[in-house]
Order: structure tokens, then sequence, then C-alpha cells
């Protein structure tokens, strides 16, 4: 059956309204499209903030470990203020905002205190490993911190966003940081592959835990620092009881891996 069409559709007139129809659905589609890459570029801002929070405050850890593991120094001086300020000072410069400047009622204000807030969390709970006289190594290292930090805002963060340090299987020393499926997979398919671009993330909309999540995942690598753990020979046990993995600087070591929960649909 023909369609009828609109009202002196044949002529002009009819040719005009159909023209103007078709812009208003086109821009009714362009907003549709921008309000959908809305959510996803906050998003992608806001997993970005919470893992340079995380690296300002590990680098302090990574900056004072032959302090830390001085057993002739009893107080260290590193307690969960100063650490934090210092996170905040690094934060500051690494990325030109200052975090009391962001609303703490937005969903980027609430998560990067949450962050802020772990970050003391794990500080305050671990004064008397690291203030430990006449004990050498303490194994509050780096990779420990940040799996601690992560298990702390996941809690605090009640639901609305977790974080964790993962790695590729063979490099992961504590079964709490595996990748689970979705980051073993990015692991393997993107991130470790040499065409990959060095230091960019990798984001998703997908499900998690049966819920729909943005999720991020940033690449680390291995800086001359890490291979005194890490690098050669391969199998030679570190400080911390583990064989070296015989890696060399520049090698994928890690992955800060993000997920945001969306509200789920009515």
């Amino acid at each position: 059956m023909a369609s009828k069409g609109l009202p002196g559709s044949g002529g002009w007139m009819g040719r005009l309204v159909n023209a103007l129809i078709g812009l208003v659905l086109m821009g009714i589609a362009a907003s549709v499209s921008v309000a959908a890459t809305e959510p996803a570029a906050e998003d992608a801002a806001i997993a970005q903030s919470l893992a340079e929070m995380l690296r300002d405050a590990r680098a302090i850890i990574s900056n004072n470990q032959s302090k830390i593991n001085d057993p002739e120094i009893g107080d260290k001086g590193l307690t969960a203020k100063l650490v934090l300020d210092q996170a905040i000072d690094n934060y500051k410069k690494n990325t030109g905002v200052d975090p009391a400047t962001i609303d703490p009622n937005s969903r980027h204000g609430r998560l990067l205190r949450a962050m802020m807030a772990a970050i003391g969390e794990v500080m305050d709970a671990n004064q008397s490993t690291i203030n430990a006289k006449g004990i050498g190594f303490k194994a509050f290292i780096p990779a420990v911190f940040g799996r601690l930090v992560g298990e702390s805002f996941a809690r605090l963060a009640s639901g609305e966003a977790e974080l964790k340090v993962t790695a590729p299987p063979e490099l992961v020393r504590n079964r709490k940081a595996r990748p689970d499926s979705f980051e073993e997979n990015i692991i393997k398919t993107k991130l470790v592959e040499p065409a990959w671009p060095r230091g960019q993330p990798y984001s998703e909309m997908t499900d998690a835990k049966g819920r729909p999540a943005y999720r991020v995942m940033v690449p680390e690598y291995y800086a001359a620092s890490c291979l005194t753990c890490h690098g050669s020979p391969k199998g030679e046990m570190d400080i911390t009881g583990y064989p070296k993995e015989g890696a060399k600087q520049d090698d994928l070591g890690g992955v800060i891996s993000i997920t945001l929960y969306r509200a789920q649909a009515q």
C-alpha cells in the first residue's frame, strides 16, 4: 500500500517540509550521540584521575623504601598526612588541577576523595610495620601499598567503583591481584602488543559482576628501579623471596584496572 505522505508532499512545499523534518531528526540523532559520549568522556577523566592519585602516592612509598627498610630508624615520619600532602602536590604538578577544587558532590569529587581516604587509611593501618625498629625489610613495598589502597578504595566507594593493580598472569605474585577474564583478555590482546601505543589506556563499556560498567585499564611499565626485584637474572630470588622474572626496562609490568559502575536502567 502506497504511503499517502504529508499534505502537499508532491510539490515544493512538501519537499521543504520533508527536508525540515530530516534536519530535525538529524539534530535529535546528533544530540543522542553526544549524550551517549558525554558519560564515557567523564568516566575516562575520572578513571585517569584515580590512577594518577594512586601513582602519585605510590611513588612516595617507592622513593622512601630505603628509609622504610632501615632497621636503625624507628619513627620514619611517613604519616598519612605527609604521604597525602605529597601525593596531592604531585597530582597538582602532573595534572595542573587542585583536587580541592573538584566539586565534592560530583561523582569525580566523591571518588577522588574516596581514593585519598583509602591512601590515608592504608598509611594509618601500617604505621607499626613502617616504624618497626630492628627489622630491615618490612614487605611494605609499592605493589603491596597499591593492592591495599585498591581494597580500601573499593569499600569506601560503596559499590560505585573499584580499582585493582593487576598484571599479566605470569607476573602476578599475589593471588588477590590476579586479572579477571576481562582484564586478562585485554592484556593479552591489546596491552602487550608491540603496536599498542605506550601508556595509552584501554576502555570499554561492558558488564562487570552483572552490572553495566565503564572499564579502564592503564598500562604501567618497569622502570630501572623495578628491576632490582623483577629484572635479571631470571629465577634468582629477590629481597621479597620471589624469583625474578627477568624483565627489562619498559616491559609491561602492571595494569591499573578501574571499574566505574553505571546505574541500572529502570
